[in-house]
């Protein structure tokens, strides 16, 4: 009788090397920061570069959404994908029309690794000693660079920040501590100082290497 194996894939590797990371180290800046050049590594597999041709494209109604691939039952971060068409249309909200996509993650960490294509990544903050409201947040632009495959952004809980096309197909792998989704985040308005919360992602699961079983 044959027996079957499942072949390991780089996302087997990824989150095994992930989890040992996590295992050995309790402090999340730490943990975070630490996990970045796993992910570099990850981002320069030709197997992952070779799959994201066969992810289907993200679609964006008045949230985002993300390819889930991974969710890890006992330390919770997961893995997501973000892949976008040249055309793609951005996310839009009926009241603030025209809002430009900035927002924060809320409580959780994030490293964002372009796989395909480049970017532009913009960083706000809250203005200093400006007035705040419930519904009201001025923010000023502290950052504004351009990033390219093999990139990887460490995004802290709370940090304001816009991901922008440059016009040409991009994939982004992310990972996070938590599942986004479920969870109310911060929006940022430039213009007008505007402020809300919205959900985070919907959340598309997808099987990053389907043909290894």
């Amino acid at each position: 009788m044959t027996t079957l194996t499942k072949t390991e894939t780089a996302l087997d590797a990824f989150v095994a090397r992930t989890r040992e990371l996590f295992a050995a180290e309790p402090d999340l800046e730490k943990r975070w920061v630490e996990l970045a050049p796993i992910l570099t590594d990850f981002l320069a597999d030709p197997s992952v570069q070779e799959a994201s041709r066969a992810w289907p494209a993200n679609e964006f109604t008045d949230r985002a959404e993300n390819l889930l691939f991974y969710e890890d039952p006992d330390y919770g971060f997961v893995v997501n994908a973000l892949k976008r068409e040249v055309k793609a249309k951005p996310a839009v909200h009926p009241k603030y029309p025209n809002w430009r996509g900035i927002h924060d993650h809320a409580h959780i960490y994030t490293l964002y690794g372009v796989l395909v294509g480049h970017e532009m990544i913009e960083r706000y903050r809250p203005v200093e000693g400006a007035e705040r409201r419930e519904d009201y947040v001025p923010i000023e632009q502290v950052g504004n660079f351009r990033v390219e495959p093999g990139s990887v952004d460490l995004v802290r809980p709370y940090e304001i920040h816009a991901e922008r096309s440059l016009g040409e197909q991009t994939v982004a792998v992310i990972i996070r501590s938590e599942k986004s989704g479920d969870f109310l985040q911060g929006r940022y308005d430039a213009e007008s100082g505007g402020y809300w919360e919205g959900y985070g992602p919907i959340q598309r699961e997808v099987v990053m290497f389907p043909d290894a079983d």
